[in-house]
């Protein structure tokens, strides 16, 4: 069974071909810079134990080209790896916001269409994308099934204490609860835990952090997310590369009101303008380090703050939890930065949790660990593959 995994960005397409029935990737890549005269195609192959990569730059207009190329490098004869498009059984689509309504992995019709859409408010970052790449998909590849993965699903589970605000009950009756985020990548390294520690998913106590240009960090028992940094948006709980994280709801009435800003700049400034980027100039963490080695004071406030954030998290989870097994770093930031990890659990021997050193700076390779032996609690670094998640819970749910 070939599954295809799209995920769409608002000015990108990340795609990977599956043989899933193997679980071997056989291509991968992306479009970039979607609607710029400077776009980049990045396609990979896999084939025989090799790897070989294509790159095109050309001008890509909107998501349904973009499509189009991608479609006609998976088939094509010299560097694609099927012979028709219709050999595509399932395309899994990754979309951000799935409310209440749904809570697993589901078939696309128009029904799940119209509800996609209606929650546009709730992630205007994310699900305008989602739903055009499954709209041109649709388009694109008839004969497969499209299939929807939520990036809320995984945290349904959560119980109401955790997911409920404290505002009158007419507000939850609208919708207005936390959901959370990165579900998908947070099941994957879940499970990829508990199989590691060789523990039941559903005896497994765990804190995942999903530490990326976005970032969440979850308290997971028995297997279930119990809560998560992230609530009715992608917008509170840690810092991240654009978006502000917590703050408190009186900021937003000052900036509007006594600042005479309008809820549009607001807006623009939570989710596009603050935190790294508009402490430190830059909303990678690499650039952030590179600055805060060479002296600069903003970019070593802006991690100061940044692993701070991290740090209490833990410290909350690991109170909520009671017992934990393991404490997961995961995603580009969570898997690369020595710096962060170190940070984000310096200073916690009294939770039992004490990083080694030489295994933190050391090559992250597959499932790592980098805890010191005086360690009660593990620490782990595990390479997310929200990919593979995707293609694993769409075979599922065709079967």
């Amino acid at each position: 069974m070939k599954i295809l995994v799209i995920n769409s960005g608002s000015s990108s397409i990340k795609y990977q071909l599956f043989d899933i029935d193997r679980k071997s990737v056989m291509t991968a890549g992306i479009v970039e810079r979607i609607g710029l005269a400077d776009s980049l195609i990045k396609h990979k192959v896999f084939q025989n134990g090799e790897q070989q990569q294509i790159v095109q730059e050309l001008t890509v207009q909107n998501h349904e080209e973009g499509l189009g190329y991608i479609a006609a490098l998976i088939s094509h004869p010299e560097f694609g790896v099927i012979s028709d498009p219709a050999e595509i059984t399932a395309v899994g689509h990754r979309v951000v916001h799935g409310g209440e309504r749904f809570s697993d992995t589901t078939v696309i019709d128009q029904e799940v269409i119209d509800v996609v859409r209606e929650l546009i408010p709730l992630a205007p970052l994310h699900n305008p994308a989602n739903l055009e790449g499954i709209e041109v998909a649709m388009h694109i590849f008839p004969e497969a099934t499209q299939v929807a993965v939520f990036d809320t699903a995984f945290h349904q589970t959560m119980p109401a204490q955790a997911y409920r605000y404290a505002i009158p009950n007419r507000f939850y009756e609208e919708g207005i609860r936390s959901y959370g985020f990165h579900g998908t990548s947070h099941l994957y390294v879940t499970k990829a835990a508990a199989q590691y520690l060789g523990k039941p998913s559903d005896e497994t106590n765990l804190i995942t952090a999903h530490l990326g240009n976005g970032a969440s960090i979850t308290a997971v028992q028995n297997g279930k997310s119990v809560d998560s940094s992230m609530g009715f948006s992608p917008l509170p709980g840690l810092m991240m590369g654009t978006r502000s994280g917590d703050l408190d709801p009186a900021v937003v009435f000052y900036m509007g009101g006594k600042l005479g800003l309008s809820l549009e700049t607001i807006d623009r400034t939570l989710n596009k303008e603050s935190v790294l980027l508009g402490i430190a100039g830059s909303s990678d963490v690499r650039d952030v380090e590179v600055r805060m080695m060479a002296g600069d004071a903003d970019a070593q406030l802006a991690l100061d703050m940044y692993a701070y954030r991290i740090k209490k998290y833990i410290g909350a989870y690991t109170a909520a939890l009671g017992r934990v097994d393991a404490l997961v770093f995961t995603a580009g930031v969570g898997e690369n930065s020595a710096l962060v990890r170190w940070r984000a659990c310096e200073d916690l021997e009294n939770l039992g949790i004490v990083l080694n050193a030489e295994k933190n700076d050391g090559q992250i390779d597959g499932i790592t660990e980098i805890q010191d032996q005086r360690s009660a609690i593990k620490v782990l670094v595990i390479p997310t593959n929200e990919e593979l998640e995707i293609a694993i819970q769409t075979r599922d749910i065709l079967s």
